[in-house]
């Protein structure tokens, strides 16, 4: 199958600096990627050079089997059949709703079908005749959403579309988007700075940073094998357990743990999110010993604990080394500080990478 969308080392720089570098990227029909990543790492600038109002500096855009740009062919962006969604929604406020989402339909047979049909699935039907200035922030949305699809664009770029909307109305738009476009099979290539937006929609994940895609795949194998430490933190709070090598080994609170390939010497650390550290309530030195996955059992003093809501968060100061390891506890659960806990760590859950 002829990828719909297909990003061959993609390069762009700007007075001598680059701010994209080597981008390579698939995209299939009725596949949702998104670029995730940091303000400034380069994800819009990617968007612009697909849509054809940027243009790289070397590399090629291929969409649907056709070069759309390389160093010899520049398609205008009106001749590329994609589609734009921008966190300002940019509707036209002198057209009505329905004039708003036909506004990209070129042929006039069937244009009021389509716009009624696309106006019920996202749940607007009877909002024809209002403006925009009447809308709430979700309809303009849903609105937007329409006109975008409205032509059957072959590639959708949606650019921080939801940013804009309180949490609570963000988490019914993404659903609502995602079922419409999972039902038209448009491609869609997402960008957005948060991880649980990119989780929540994408069917793959490519991480930027600095320009490069530093990891991609599905989000589960991204979440759950990181690349590097960064990459594990944009997803959640960590801990950071500092060792050094030593005949392939190294020392931690919880146990000796393996690190081949490393000199010895050299520094690593030991991440694992608070999540994954277990509490022994009722060791107190005498209990049964955890499973051999949990390593060997460590002592924490309670330094802090807040509940969050839906969990506690408890911060430990450690025996062996003095650091400090954070918690997660669902419910409620607020020891007093000073209080000393026995603490486990998930050896499957946790990653060791070499100190950068």
């Amino acid at each position: 199958m002829t990828a719909r969308l297909e990003l061959q080392n993609i390069s762009r720089v700007f007075d001598g600096t680059p701010v994209v570098q080597d981008v390579n990227l698939q995209l299939e029909e009725g596949q949702v990627a998104c670029l995730l990543g940091p303000s400034g790492c380069g994800k819009s600038t990617t968007l612009r050079i697909i849509a054809g109002v940027d243009r790289q500096t070397t590399g090629s855009v291929i969409i649907d089997g056709q070069v759309a740009s390389d160093d010899k062919v520049h398609m205008l962006p009106e001749h590329r059949s994609i589609g734009l969604m921008f966190q300002d929604f940019a509707l036209f406020p002198h057209l009505n709703v329905a004039q708003n989402v036909a506004f990209g339909l070129r042929k006039k047979q069937g244009r009021a079908a389509r716009v009624r049909d696309l106006l019920e699935r996202v749940n607007l039907q009877g909002y024809d005749k209002k403006y925009p200035h009447q809308l709430s922030g979700g309809e303009q949305q849903r609105v937007a959403l329409a006109r975008a699809v409205a032509p059957r664009p072959r590639v959708l770029l949606m650019d921080e579309p939801f940013s804009g909307l309180d949490n609570r109305l963000r988490d019914d738009v993404r659903d609502a988007t995602l079922e419409l476009l999972k039902a038209e099979g448009t491609a869609v290539l997402l960008v957005t700075h948060d991880p649980e937006e990119a989780m929540r929609m994408a069917d793959m994940i490519a991480l930027m940073r600095d320009g490069k895609i530093v990891q991609m795949g599905a989000p589960f194998n991204i979440y759950n094998a990181p690349v590097d430490k960064a990459a594990a933190a944009f997803f959640s709070d960590i801990n950071v357990v500092p060792g050094k090598v030593t005949n392939a080994l190294t020392d931690s609170p919880f146990g000796q743990f393996l690190v081949p390939g490393l000199t010895n010497g050299a520094e690593v650390e030991i991440v694992i999110r608070p999540q994954h550290l277990k509490l022994d309530f009722d060791r107190n030195g005498k209990g049964p010993l955890p499973t051999p996955q949990d390593g060997v059992p460590a002592r924490g003093i309670v330094a802090r604990s807040r509940f969050l809501g839906d969990h506690s968060l408890v911060e430990f100061d450690m025996d062996f080394d003095c650091s400090r390891l954070r918690v997660v506890v669902p419910g409620v659960f607020l020891p007093e500080k000073g209080r000393a806990l026995w603490l486990s760590m998930r050896r499957d859950r946790c990653f060791v990478f070499p100190k950068t």
